[in-house]
């Protein structure tokens, strides 16, 4: 057992005999139970921080300084009634001239003053009342600012005591090491508590100023600290701990919203958690609802369904792949394809989005981009916008060849507009999930292979995808680490100012023509949004509103090279796959 410097001189001291007993009784000791009991007794914590505080006070009281007198003014007053009755010179006549002046006379009396009064620490003393057979009991000063104590209360349900509940991680509680979850509050600055109500216990502790002094029982079993590992959550929702009525104290809670990083601090409780803010200077914890607790709670309010579907109207419906065209070289809009995804847009209602755990993320030099994924309402201008970034850098954005088991025609060549397999095969290729999308148009299949997307990756580029938003939870993983835009229509009136001239591919006939928005256009694409964001918007990393196609690609370019530049929050799964 090391001996530890005592910092109260060269002599050995208390604190390194007590380290050196061990080692120095152990030829004395026989038995092996023996000499384990010493080792326990002797290097526990407890006994030692004791004795390092009786060195210190030790050293303080030898060290510390004191006054050489503490009647300084009355021994001027002495001096010059002394001087007065000596034969006048020069040099008393200046003295008692000095002595007799006010600020003088003042400085020698708060000498004084300071002198006589002790600044030792005093301790609030004992309850002369404590019954012999009283449990041993804690007397804690704690002085209160205007931070909260960090701690909450309860009344136990068997014994009616009121007991420590929760310590704040951070709070002064916390750091002050007195107070332990489980202890019995006896008496707040002298007020007994046993026949109070937790809130009234609350009530007197907020008007209470200054130093505190709580009577505790101390909890049966104090647990040792222990050094949690650092886990950090993205926050999947909006929490106000005002408008939450379980909470168990709403001045201990902590507000947050969709997107905030939060450190987990305890999950000690499994139904409220205690977290802060990442990178928050304050140490002090709040507490939020845990996981679990919070998924059971979206459970039950959650109805079966929500929100509506995109309904398919004289236009495209909203699984049309229009940047299928996008993959062409210098060829008219000729694509007609209906694409209908199969999968189900309920699928993700079962996922309750509560916290995800993450952790930070940076791309290294020569890594594979991250994909980045587009979402949006039909005519929202998707396609736009990944058509300025494939041609403000064509060597550095590209975008997927669709797949098809239509017939080639004359002007195509495979592997450019698309690549042409037989139906026999893509068929296969559903069965066995190589398509992250995939319809059927007038018999003939279209779709966006994983391959197709894996092939611009490996080319050392930034692939452009867009997709319906139920898809992105398939696209989550580490190979991918998707980062998803979702980019969203101004209000109503302001799309009937900005696009009254622009047009919406229509479905009515096999020619894929455009006409003109309509009224009804408008408020479908922006509904549409509204549903996507509710439904799919924990999802999101990036939010765009495409008020002005130029701003909208401004923002977007920005963000895509923070991406590849900066570090960033992303799944912990993502990282140690």
């Amino acid at each position: 057992m090391p001996a530890l410097a005592t910092g109260a001189g060269h002599e050995p001291g208390l604190y390194e005999l007590l380290a050196a007993l061990p080692s120095q009784l152990q030829p004395h000791v026989s038995r092996a139970e023996d000499n384990s009991f010493l080792q326990d007794m002797f290097g526990e914590r407890s006994l030692h921080s004791l004795v390092k505080i009786h060195e210190r006070l030790q050293h303080y009281e030898e060290s510390k300084p004191v006054p050489v007198l503490d009647n300084a003014a009355d021994l001027v007053h002495e001096l010059s009634e002394e001087l007065e009755g000596k034969p006048a010179n020069g040099e008393i006549k200046e003295l008692l001239k000095l002595l007799a002046k006010p600020h003088v006379k003042s400085l020698l009396k708060v000498h004084d003053t300071v002198a006589l009064k002790s600044y030792d620490p005093e301790l609030p003393p004992l309850p002369d009342d404590i019954d012999d057979d009283e449990d041993s009991v804690k007397i804690i000063r704690l002085v209160k600012n205007k931070e909260p104590l960090g701690a909450t209360i309860m009344r136990d349900e068997h014994t009616g005591a009121i007991i420590i509940a929760r310590i704040m991680r951070g709070g002064a509680a916390d750091r002050s090491g007195l107070i332990h979850v489980g202890d019995e509050l006896k008496e707040v600055n002298g007020i007994p508590v046993d026949d109070k109500k937790p809130e009234e216990i609350i009530r007197i502790l907020a008007q209470s100023q200054g130093a505190i002094t709580f009577k505790v029982v101390p909890a049966m079993k104090e647990e040792p600290p222990t050094k949690e590992p650092k886990v950090f959550v993205k926050a999947l929702f909006d929490y106000d701990p005002k408008e939450d009525k379980a909470i168990p104290c709403k001045e201990a809670g902590l507000a947050f919203k969709k997107g905030s990083i939060l450190q987990i601090m305890s999950q000690d409780d499994a139904t409220w958690w205690q977290a802060k803010f990442e990178g928050d200077a304050n140490p002090r914890a709040g507490l939020i609802p845990s996981k679990q607790f919070q998924e059971r709670r979206f459970a039950l309010r959650r109805p079966v369904a929500t929100l509506p579907f995109q309904r398919t109207s004289s236009r495209r419906s909203s699984g049309f792949r229009r940047s299928f065209r996008l993959s062409r070289r210098d060829k008219k809009k000729t694509n007609k394809s209906m694409y209908e995804c199969k999968k189900s847009e309920m699928y993700d209602m079962a996922d309750v989005p509560t916290y995800e755990e993450v952790t930070p993320y940076r791309r290294q030099s020569g890594a594979k981009h991250r994909l980045v994924v587009l979402v949006g309402p039909t005519g929202v201008g998707l396609n736009e916008l990944k058509r300025k970034l494939l041609i403000s850098d064509p060597q550095h954005f590209s975008v997927t060849i669709p797949h098809t088991s239509r017939a080639k025609r004359n002007q195509e060549s495979d592997g450019v507009e698309y690549h042409f397999i037989s139906k026999s095969l893509f068929e296969t290729d559903i069965h066995n999930n190589k398509f992250i999308e995939h319809g059927e148009y007038k018999g003939n299949y279209y779709g966006t292979s994983l391959d197709s997307i894996r092939s611009v990756l490996s080319k050392n580029k930034v692939c452009l995808l867009d997709v319906q938003p139920h898809t992105i939870k398939h696209l989550r993983t580490a190979e991918f680490k998707p980062f998803v835009v979702f980019v969203k229509p101004p209000t109503v009136e302001r799309l009937q100012e900005t696009r009254k001239n622009g047009r919406v591919i229509s479905g009515k006939d096999d020619k894929g023509s455009a006409k003109p928005f309509t009224e009804e256009d408008f408020q479908e694409m922006v509904s549409t949004a509204q549903s996507m964001e509710i439904q799919n918007g924990h999802l999101f990393e990036k939010v765009i509103v495409n008020d002005d196609l130029s701003a909208a690609f401004g923002e977007l370019r920005s963000a895509l090279k923070k991406v590849e530049m900066e570090t960033h929050w992303v799944p912990v799964s993502w990282t140690h796959s």
